[in-house]
């Protein structure tokens, strides 16, 4: 067999009680390994645990204290020794003996009195296949680091996204800033209280709530779509205007339903973003729109965001009302039970008063969005009055 440079050379650890028959192995195998030598099982699992870690463990069976097949079950159970293959040396080569090995972790058996070419052959294939198993498993662990990023990266480009587009309908809304983030917060909140509710116990997991936090942001996007004059209204808007401004719903569900078309296939959370677009403004009693849907036949999603929506627009400041306190708005949620809104979801939001009011504050507008916002509307009615 060809010599190989000591840096190449694989290691291979010989544990044998024997001294006569380590000195043999180590003749034949010295050459072209670089070996470790233990003198029974007790000192090969030490010298594992504070030394190098061999490609191939030569396992004496017959051993007085720890005998191979022990020492090769402590070998299998720690995580360091485990994928070393172990080739079992035996004087004793009958079926009860092979099975017991193989059973513990033995990958083959060399029969005692050693041939030369049996054992070089033996110990080459094994060590051939480990390469592939190191080799395979190093793959796979790059795959999977890979996927894991590309997976991260998929997840930052959405929720690029969706704050883009949830941006845009913001920019354009009479509406400040923030509500976009204590409404995705409040739905959350809701959600994750919920979970272990009979009735919602089989939807509410981790992955639709994170999927209904990504999603919470479009339920406005459909504004987009509303001409200024009615969106940017510093008033009460007529019956008209109000009919107009429904619309937004049928126009976020379709806006979204057009990016799927542009992907060619559907997205969960995009499938979730149009349930609240298209549902948000849905009543329990079945008073609301677009559909006039009642009760669950009101998308979970939507139910958990009507409550969320209502209760910041309450609370918020517009150029053309002063924000509600949080006991005037909560008795309007609470009286909104069974009528407006899920009587189990107005239950779990009288629970969490406290966190929504935490979330209010610290999602707060500024001063400076607030009069930005007065600043909008300001200039669009000097663009009316001028027109008229």
């Amino acid at each position: 067999m060809k010599s190989a440079t000591t840096s190449d050379k694989a290691t291979i650890m010989v544990v044998d009680d024997t001294p006569s028959m380590l000195e043999i192995l180590a003749h034949l195998l010295e050459p072209d390994f670089r070996l470790l030598l233990a003198s029974s099982g007790e000192v090969a699992l030490a010298l594992l645990a504070h030394g190098d870690m061999p490609d191939l463990i030569l396992l004496d069976v017959e051993m007085d204290g720890l005998d191979g097949y022990l020492t090769c079950e402590m070998l299998k159970i720690n995580a360091a020794t485990r994928d070393v293959p172990v080739i079992f040396l035996t004087s004793h080569s009958d079926e009860e003996n092979e099975a017991r090995g193989f059973e513990v972790g033995a990958v083959d058996f060399i029969t005692k009195p050693i041939s030369p070419s049996t054992l070089v052959s033996r110990v080459t294939a094994q060590l051939a296949l480990k390469r592939m198993r190191d080799l395979l498993r190093d793959k796979n662990t790059y795959l999977e680091c890979e996927i894991a990023r590309r997976t991260r990266e998929v997840v930052a480009v959405q929720s690029v996204a969706i704050a883009a587009m949830a941006s845009l309908a913001e920019t354009r809304d009479s509406e400040t800033g923030n509500h976009i983030l204590r409404t995705q917060r409040y739905v959350k909140a809701l959600a994750e209280h919920l979970r272990d509710h009979p009735r919602f116990s089989a939807q509410l997991d981790d992955y639709y709530i994170d999927l209904l936090f990504k999603s919470a942001p479009l339920h406005d996007i459909g504004k987009v779509g509303i001409p200024d004059h009615i969106l940017l209204k510093p008033g009460k808007l007529t019956p008209q205007e109000m009919e107009i401004m429904k619309t937004h719903a049928v126009k976020g569900r379709a806006a979204i339903a057009k990016m799927e078309q542009m992907l060619g296939y559907q997205i969960e959370f995009l499938v979730l973003a149009k349930e609240i677009a298209f549902s948000h403004h849905e009543k329990w009693d079945g008073s609301g729109y677009p559909l006039g849907l009642s009760g669950d036949g009101v998308p979970l999603s939507a139910r958990l965001m009507a409550l969320a929506d209502v209760y910041d627009a309450l609370i918020s400041p517009r150029v053309y009302k002063k924000p509600m306190s949080h006991e005037a708005a909560s008795n309007l949620i609470l009286a909104g039970r069974g009528t407006h809104f899920d009587p189990d979801i107005v239950d779990a939001f009288d629970q969490l008063q406290g966190e929504f009011q935490a979330i209010a504050r610290f999602y707060g507008d500024t001063d400076a969005e607030l009069e930005q916002k007065a600043r909008l509307i300001g200039s669009l009615e000097s663009q009316e009055s001028r027109q008229a």
